[in-house]
């Protein structure tokens, strides 16, 4: 009873392609937020040290160096690994350096006003000096620590979910989850075999991998995905696409998945048999132990192929109506309103990554209901990944990495 029930054909259709990356916009606009970091910061720092010709250095490195990753997208040639390494990891500075400076400036011109109209005196001499130091020392400094947080492997997060009603054959039942992994630049072939050992040294019932798993065409990445295949649970490794597979093509890395032994579901489930039933004599003894497990695609998926819309109610279709037990994979949490609707027990998501590092975490409530860990949504449960990887920037700071171990256990009361 370990097999799939397909929710209608799976299209073959190729998806609308991805208008190429502009990168002179790209560039033009990051050399003018730029020359304001080093116009707003230099002169100050000037002042207090005879070494700001460095920070002027690593700001002309940055300003060259961010688009070139996204080359090989816009149709041009690939500026090759170091170049690459040098253009994410400017990326993510530089993103600090831009919101410190923005807030170093909010900072000062409230306390010229406070000074203008309450007769304070400030010390303008040395607070900008020094509050300049401040932006160039924190920006570093959390870029530093960001890096070594992203390139570690992703530590183990245990989590129990109390399922109202669950069978005594399900208490326990675990499910490792992996998400947005992004496979791609800077994530390789020994990043991916470090999770793949991690999570086979779980024991899982099952493997989800909730989405936004490459960041590349599979003639790109195909070796370094490669170490997925070892992947080990009792029930095998389930995937649902995420938006980054639309745009790197999701049909290719569907077919790849699927040769590699991973069952990837499009708005379809498979029934997971949990225990021997050889000898039930009812259906309610056959489907005590059964749980159904449903995926999704992307919630964006429709716009790049209309067969692929995602669809929380198509994915039960045919879904055995004795077996209460329901669990979806979808990528991003804006699936979970249809999703409790259709009568899951519990959502695993990710796309959000945790926000990943300052200031992104101030604007994924903006998009998303749920930002990471276990929240409740009428009668479902919806657990959100802060994401197994990282993407663009190896930067990874106040919401670290995670592989997730959920295990179903009986609701209390």
């Amino acid at each position: 009873m370990h097999g799939m029930r397909l929710a209608g054909g799976v299209s073959r259709a190729v998806p609308e392609p991805i208008a190429p990356m502009p990168i002179r916009p790209l560039s033009a606009l990051t050399a003018l937020l730029h020359v304001y970091i080093a116009l707003r910061l230099l002169p100050a720092l000037a002042v207090l040290t005879p070494a700001w010709p460095l920070a002027l250095l690593a700001l002309a490195v940055s300003a060259f160096t961010i688009p070139l990753p996204f080359l090989a997208r816009s149709g041009g040639k690939s500026p090759g690994t170091a170049l690459n390494w040098i253009g994410l990891i400017s990326m993510g500075w530089f993103s600090s350096m831009f919101v410190l400076t923005l807030v170093r400036d909010a900072a000062l011109g409230l306390t010229w006003l406070a000074s203008a109209a309450g007769g304070v005196q400030v010390q303008w001499a040395s607070l900008k000096p020094w509050s300049a130091l401040a932006v160039l020392a924190i920006a570093t400094a959390t870029s530093a620590i960001g890096f070594l947080n992203a390139r570690r492997t992703a530590g183990v997060k245990r989590v129990d979910v109390p399922i109202r009603g669950l069978p005594q054959a399900l208490e326990g039942f675990t499910i490792a989850q992996l998400s947005d992994i992004h496979v791609g630049p800077t994530i390789r072939n020994s990043y991916i075999q470090r999770i793949v050992d991690a999570v086979n040294r779980l024991g899982a019932d099952a493997i989800a991998i909730t989405g936004d798993l490459v960041d590349g065409t599979v003639a790109e990445l195909r070796e370094h995905i490669a170490p997925l295949a070892g992947l080990r649970a009792r029930h095998g490794t389930f995937v649902v696409t995420g938006n980054h597979e639309y745009y790197a093509g999701a049909h290719a890395w569907i077919d790849e998945l699927r040769r590699l032994g991973l069952k990837v579901l499009l708005n379809e489930h498979v029934v997971l048999q949990t225990r021997n039933v050889r000898g039930a004599q009812t259906d309610e003894e056959l489907f005590d132990s059964a749980l159904v497990l449903a995926g999704v695609t992307d919630f964006t998926a429709g716009h790049f192929d209309a067969a692929h819309a995602s669809d929380p109610h198509l994915a039960l279709h045919d879904a055995p109506p004795l077996v209460h037990t329901r669990v979806l994979l979808a990528h991003q949490p804006r699936s979970a309103p249809v999703a409790a609707a259709a009568g899951y027990q519990l959502q695993l998501s990710g796309h959000t990554h945790g926000g990943q590092f300052f200031p992104w975490n101030l604007f994924v409530p903006m998009q998303q209901p749920f930002t990471a860990g276990l929240h409740r949504l009428h009668d479902m449960w919806i657990y959100v990944s802060r994401g197994t990887g990282y993407w663009g920037p190896p930067k990874r700071f106040g919401a670290p990495s995670e592989i997730t171990l959920l295990t179903l256990v009986p609701a209390k009361g």
